[in-house]
């Protein structure tokens, strides 16, 4: 009787920290970021771009270990352009939905963004290839307490904001 009643308590207590416990968001554990690489005066992104996270010396970052991002283990970081996914009926939405035909590349929550750059390619060989830097405000963090987003509401903008690129014709 006595095993019943701990196994009750216990169940119980794991149970109700459940129900209770915070909800989990479907971006746990990542940020993205977001490259709007386009022409001036487009707003339509270029399309085939190779767009590539690289250390401060301009060189290619491997995700050794997923210690940029849970995806891609061991893989050069690319971008990929966003695309449309349809629903079960027959609607259109992009995949990620805070952005367009912009490109984007999931990384963790952890990783500290001031210490890359991105490096736009055109494989087609129309645009000049640029080096940009990146900074905390191009991560899109979508999942956060409330009291983190109360403390953004009050100062400046700290986040969300893409990486706009004018492309150079050669």
């Amino acid at each position: 009787m006595k095993q019943i009643v701990v196994f009750f308590i216990l169940f119980s207590s794991v149970s109700f920290g459940q129900i209770t416990g915070v909800p989990h968001c479907g971006y746990d554990f990542t940020s993205y970021v977001v490259v709007n690489a386009h022409e001036e005066n487009q707003k339509v992104n270029v399309k085939d771009l190779k767009i590539s996270l690289v250390d401060l010396d301009g060189n290619e970052v491997l995700n050794t270990n997923n210690a940029i991002s849970l995806v891609n283990n061991n893989l050069p970081l690319l971008f990929t352009q966003n695309y449309q996914i349809t629903l079960e009926n027959n609607q259109q939405r992009w995949y990620f939905p805070y952005a367009t035909d912009q490109y984007f590349l999931v990384v963790r929550n952890t990783i500290s963004i001031e210490d890359y750059q991105i490096k736009i390619e055109d494989t087609k060989g129309k645009y000049q290839t640029q080096i940009v830097p990146l900074s905390s405000l191009n991560l899109y963090i979508l999942c956060s307490t409330e009291a983190e987003k109360q403390a953004r509401t009050f100062g400046p903008k700290t986040s969300n904001q893409m990486v706009e690129v004018v492309l150079t014709k050669i």
